[in-house]
C-alpha cells in the first residue's frame, strides 16, 4: 500500500469512527448523551497514540483474568473473538474491537435478557419482512448468533478446509465482506441478519460504557474525544465555547 493510499485508509477509518463514536457512545446499552465540545481529527487520533497504547495492553489483562465466558463455548468464543478483530481491527488511529474486550461484551449481551429475546416478540406468523419491520425471526438474538457461528463456520470448512478464527487476516477480512454483501449464503439464518447483529454489537462492545464489557480502560472513549457519562457539561459552556474540550472520560461506575 503507498502512503497517499495509506493516509487516505487512515483518514476514513477516523472519520468512521468519530461518525459512529458519537452516535454509537450514545446508543449503546451503556452510555448517555453529553453535551460536551468536540475535538480535531488530529487531536482524536494524538488522543489515541499518546494515551491509550499505553493503557490499554495491561488492562486488558486484567480485565480477562475475571471475565471468563458465560454464553460462548470454546470453538464460539474463538470466531467471535476473530470476527470482532476483523471488523475493527487494531491500526495506527486506536486499538482494535478484541483488544477492547468486545468478545466478553457480545458473551454478556447473549448470556443476558437481550440474548434470551425477553423483550421481543417471538410468537408467529414468521415472514420476511421489509428492511422498516425490523426483526422478523423465530430466535432469539443469542440462538441466531449461535447458529450463524455454525453456519459461517461450516462455509469456512467447506471452503477454505480451515476454521475462521485459524485464517489469516485477509482471508477473515474476506469471509466478512462475502457475509456483508450477501455473496454467501447461509443455510439456517439469513445472511444479511446474522452480519448486521454481529457488526451492530462490535460497534456496541466498542463504545459502550466499560462495566458492560468492552471498551476497556475507556479507551475507545479517549480516542474519539467522548467524555463518557457524565451528563452535567453546563459549567463548561462559555469556558470552552468554540475551543475542544479535552477531559478523562467517566464511565456510570465513575459516577455512582
Amino acid at each position: 500500500m503507498s502512503t497517499k493510499e495509506k493516509s487516505e485508509s487512515d483518514v476514513g477509518r477516523r472519520d468512521f469512527l468519530k461518525l459512529f463514536g458519537a452516535a454509537g457512545a450514545a446508543g449503546a446499552a451503556a452510555s448517555t448523551l453529553p453535551l460536551g465540545g468536540s475535538a480535531s481529527a488530529d487531536e482524536v487520533v494524538a488522543a489515541a497514540t499518546d494515551k491509550t497504547h499505553h493503557h490499554v495492553t495491561d488492562a486488558a489483562k486484567s480485565h480477562a483474568g475475571d471475565s471468563g465466558y458465560e454464553f460462548f463455548n470454546v470453538d464460539e468464543s474463538a470466531f467471535i473473538e476473530a470476527a470482532v478483530d476483523t471488523l475493527i481491527p487494531s491500526d495506527s488511529t486506536g486499538p482494535g474491537a478484541k483488544e477492547l474486550g468486545v468478545a466478553i461484551y457480545i458473551d454478556r449481551q447473549m448470556a443476558g435478557g437481550y440474548g434470551k429475546g425477553d423483550r421481543l416478540y417471538l410468537e408467529g406468523p414468521f415472514a420476511e419482512g421489509t428492511p422498516e419491520q425490523g426483526y422478523q425471526l423465530p430466535m432469539t438474538p443469542s440462538e441466531l448468533i449461535r447458529v450463524g457461528i455454525a453456519d459461517v463456520g461450516a462455509y469456512v470448512q467447506k471452503n477454505h478446509k480451515s476454521r475462521f478464527d485459524a485464517l489469516s487476516a485477509k482471508d477473515r477480512a474476506a469471509v466478512m465482506a462475502d457475509l456483508e454483501g450477501k455473496k454467501v449464503e447461509l443455510p439456517t439464518v439469513p445472511t444479511a441478519t446474522f452480519f448486521g447483529l454481529l457488526l451492530q454489537l462490535t460497534i456496541e462492545g466498542y463504545f459502550a460504557d466499560p462495566m458492560y464489557g468492552g471498551n476497556i480502560d475507556k479507551a475507545a472513549w479517549k480516542m474519539i474525544g467522548f467524555p463518557g457519562a457524565d451528563a452535567m457539561y453546563m459549567d463548561k459552556i462559555e469556558p470552552f465555547r468554540n475551543k475542544p474540550y479535552a477531559a478523562e472520560p467517566k464511565g456510570i461506575q465513575d459516577l455512582i
